[in-house]
């Protein structure tokens, strides 16, 4: 974490100073943020099996607070916290960067207040660099209940009822989508908001992440062929949207680091819509300052830039995952980052890889461990079982956590039972570092040339038949 510390404190120097101090010597002119401060650069491209290339790569994503080394898995501080888990451990056991949620934190503190704490990194006391997300999946989940993830498999729309207006049973419409945004209600206490592409962006700006993500609007596979395409074109002018916001905040809030907002490509399990999502977002454009003196006045340089990555999101099956990424890395800009969101599983990161993302989150590794289910190389145990009553072997054998280093199976079981709130630290803790080392080695296997043999051992031993 020393590069990200570094070039963190290097980043901040500026912000550090008191409001209107003089400089005990004459330097020059602060400079005005630049999409030029954001940069992705790949190092090694993956080839198949059979001397082809593939989509995948490992490459390196620059941003004002550190590096990221890509592909990686980007742990989920939803609100910016990692359940159970402090900003300093998630460091030692490897966690290149953190993604909170926009939603939750506009809720509850506020942008504002963050804003005042110098942004996410420095309130959370985070050195290293930082996603949000738009809002858009917590705000469009609460329009009908209905799950929105990967794979599908919550509740199917009640028999006669359309598609389009569906509504999960049991659940209440908590949002409406028009033209303009959303109209919905907050699920801590009922007041009602408004999220449009503009205020999505405003609050992401005050958030103060190094990579942010466009407003869109989230279809689940229940909705009809119709409505996606509907839905499509309203995200891309929301996008467009997004992208002007974008520019006229990241000039007038001078003196800030420069903030980099990845589009959304939606489009569900349809081809066609899924590369005319990619077309459209590749080809927009905003002014944005090219650095230089923030004192230039209506003279200082503009330049005309586009999104600086894409997020692939919307829900999808999983046995269609890697095709779905395929295309969209296939019509996308190789020089930029492509973000797969909520996706963890082993099976799931090989084929993202494989298929062009380079970097994606999920809340699996904490959320799982919060019920005692821990990840081993042969597969998901719970521990919570009986059979680790006396087990005092650590949670997985050669694992280098801090968890596996110092706890055993037996003193875990006893916390859980016990309902002692340290167990999801030490579970999460292990979970995390599991998912974040098996990215490193898929990472490193792209480099070395071992990409496909690493994926039939991993997979094939993960996977394998328990007795």
């Amino acid at each position: 974490m020393t590069n990200q510390t570094t070039a963190r404190n290097a980043g901040h120097a500026a912000e550090d100073a008191p409001l209107g101090a003089a400089s005990p010597e004459a330097g020059p002119e602060p400079t005005a943020a630049s999409p030029r401060d954001f940069t992705f650069a790949v190092g090694h491209r993956l080839t198949g099996p059979d001397g082809q290339p593939r989509h995948g790569r490992a490459g390196t994503i620059t941003t004002p607070h550190g590096t990221i080394q890509t592909p990686a898995f980007i742990p989920v501080a939803t609100q910016a916290s990692v359940k159970a888990v402090l900003p300093e451990a998630m460091a030692a056991l490897g966690g290149q960067a953190l993604l909170a949620n926009a939603y939750h934190l506009y809720l509850q503190p506020g942008p504002e207040i963050l804003d005042e704490a110098g942004g996410l990194g420095r309130f959370m006391n985070w050195p290293g660099p930082t996603f949000t997300d738009s809002g858009g999946f917590q705000v469009m989940s609460l329009g009908s209940g209905f799950k929105k993830v990967i794979d599908m498999n919550g509740p199917k729309a009640p028999a006669g009822q359309g598609a389009d207006d569906a509504v999960a049973p049991g659940k209440e419409r908590l949002a409406n989508v028009d033209e303009d945004g959303v109209w919905f209600k907050s699920h801590l206490n009922g007041d009602r908001h408004r999220f449009t592409p503009e205020v999505s962006v405003g609050i992401q700006h005050q958030l103060g992440a190094d990579i942010m993500f466009a407003f869109d609007e989230l279809t689940t596979l229940h909705n009809s062929r119709g409505y996606q395409e509907e839905a499509l074109e309203r995200t891309r002018r929301w996008a467009q949207r997004c992208l002007d916001e974008h520019a006229r905040l990241t000039a007038e809030r001078e003196g800030k680091p420069y903030q980099a907002l990845f589009g959304v490509i939606q489009g569900a399990q349809f081809e066609d819509l899924r590369l005319k999502a990619c077309g459209d977002l590749a080809g927009m454009q905003a002014s944005f300052p090219d650095g230089g003196p923030t004192g230039g006045g209506t003279g200082a340089a503009m330049i005309e830039h586009g999104f600086d990555g894409y997020g692939i999101g919307g829900a999808l099956e999983k046995e269609n995952l890697g095709t779905i990424v395929g295309w969209c890395a296939s019509a996308l800009p190789e020089d930029k980052p492509r973000h797969l969101l909520g996706i963890s599983e082993p099976d799931d990161l090989f084929t993202s890889v494989e298929n062009g993302a380079d970097t994606f989150d999920c809340v699996s590794p904490t959320r799982v461990a919060r019920t005692g289910a821990f990840y081993t190389a042969d597969g998901r145990f719970n521990l919570p079982g009986a059979r680790y009553k006396r087990d005092f072997g650590p949670l997985e054998d050669g694992c280098d956590c801090y968890t596996c280093a110092h706890y055993t199976r037996a003193y875990i079981h006893h916390l859980i039972k016990a309902k002692e709130m340290v167990a999801h630290t030490l579970v999460s803790i292990h979970n995390e570092r599991f998912t974040v080392r098996l990215v490193d080695r898929i990472r490193a296997s792209i480099v070395d040339g071992t990409f496909y043999e690493l994926k039939d051992e991993v997979l094939g031993r993960y996977y394998a038949p328990k007795s």
